[in-house]
């Protein structure tokens, strides 16, 4: 059973599997999950009039959109072809060392500001509802004047709210420049944790309930998984923070004074979101104590009824042990009403201590 449990919750899986060493700088080699689904390349140019949404073939294809007066967000779903990150350098003329980054999905949460485009990584958050597991996946950010390139591991995220709106012109995001809709792509993001940390909540309540009635391995499994969980998203949003506040800070001109105003409450978003899981975390350690304190008041109520026991049986035993000795002159064992007696003298020595032990309120 303990094995199991160890097994469960091994931390290999939450550590980072890097590359080979030995690989030169600026070598393009994915790193993580095996996957073997085609890459979609998807792509939304629009302006405060128009908008035109396609899926194309290969990078190639955005030449025409690139140096438009129109703001161009090329979605890559798959990091995993080695080909099509290298094409995505030569077209958008992007460094050597950022494309190795972005073929890299066990990068920290960073961003680098470089002369024509910032490149940024963050984590985005998913929740599991079958396993009650967090997954967070790497998505990785392009901004140059008139574009946004964005790269996630696999097809599927949490922007599909922020498409919409571009779509239906809804807000302001028609009407802004790259620098906003890299915003709102980060925004999103943030805000998804929120929905995060309120199931996980929800869960800490309800193992918190559990354990107030009783503790056995199953709670403490799940106590466990938790703080597992808790970790692994802490590695993830820590460094987000830091993110946030370089981008506030960069003197980039790719980003317009207007868009440092939506930073901050990004900024604002993302200590709360710190800070709400710098709690949770408080809150599990403090089910961990809960657990043990359950357990030894357990064990104590146990100890206490055998105790009780043992305190009845001590007279009655020395009762025993003294009738039980065959000693030829004793006046008792002649007479007749010896063993009835006997039998009343211990019934009301038992009911006297029970008496006792009622008043004490130990029973």
């Amino acid at each position: 059973m303990k094995q199991s449990i160890l097994k469960a919750f091994s931390i290999s899986k939450h550590i980072p599997k890097h590359g080979k060493s030995s690989s030169i700088p600026g070598t393009v080699k994915y790193v993580g999950k095996k996957r073997e689904e085609p890459v979609r390349l998807h792509i939304m140019d629009y302006n405060a009039t128009d908008f035109t949404e396609t899926d194309i073939g290969k990078i190639s294809e955005c030449l025409p959109f690139k140096g438009s007066q129109t703001v161009t967000w090329l979605n890559v779903s798959g990091v995993h072809e080695e080909t099509i990150i290298h094409d995505l350098g030569q077209v958008f003329e992007i460094h050597p060392l950022v494309l190795e980054d972005i073929s890299n999905t066990t990068q920290r949460p960073k961003m680098e500001d470089h002369d024509n485009y910032l490149f940024v990584t963050i984590k985005m958050g998913y929740l599991n509802e079958g396993l009650k597991e967090i997954t967070l996946e790497q998505v990785s950010l392009l901004i140059g004047n008139d574009f946004v390139i964005s790269l996630q591991e696999k097809e599927g995220d949490i922007l599909d709210s922020l498409r919409e709106r571009i779509r239906q012109g809804k807000g302001k995001i028609r009407r802004m420049g790259s620098d906003y809709l890299m915003y709102c792509i980060i925004d999103t993001i943030v805000d998804n944790y929120f929905s995060i940390l309120e199931n996980v909540g929800e869960q800490i309540e309800g193992i918190e309930a559990e354990l107030m009635l009783s503790a056995d391995q199953h709670l403490l499994s799940k106590v466990y998984h938790l703080k597992h969980e808790l970790a692994y998203l802490r590695r993830s949003v820590w460094p987000l923070r830091e993110v946030v506040t370089t981008l506030q800070r960069t003197e980039n001109k790719l980003i317009q004074q207007d868009t440092f105003l939506y930073l901050r409450d990004v900024y604002d978003h993302t200590v709360q979101v710190v800070e709400t899981l710098e709690t949770f975390r408080e809150m599990s350690s403090g089910m961990l104590e809960l657990y043990q304190s359950t357990v030894s008041n357990k064990m104590n109520e146990v100890m206490k009824v055998l105790t009780i026991f043992a305190a009845i049986f001590i007279p009655l035993t020395f009762a025993a042990g003294v009738y039980g000795m065959n000693f030829e002159f004793m006046p008792e064992l002649k007479w007749r009403l010896a063993y009835p007696v006997w039998w009343i003298a211990i019934i009301i020595v038992t009911l006297a201590m029970l008496w006792y032990f009622k008043k004490k309120r130990w029973l």
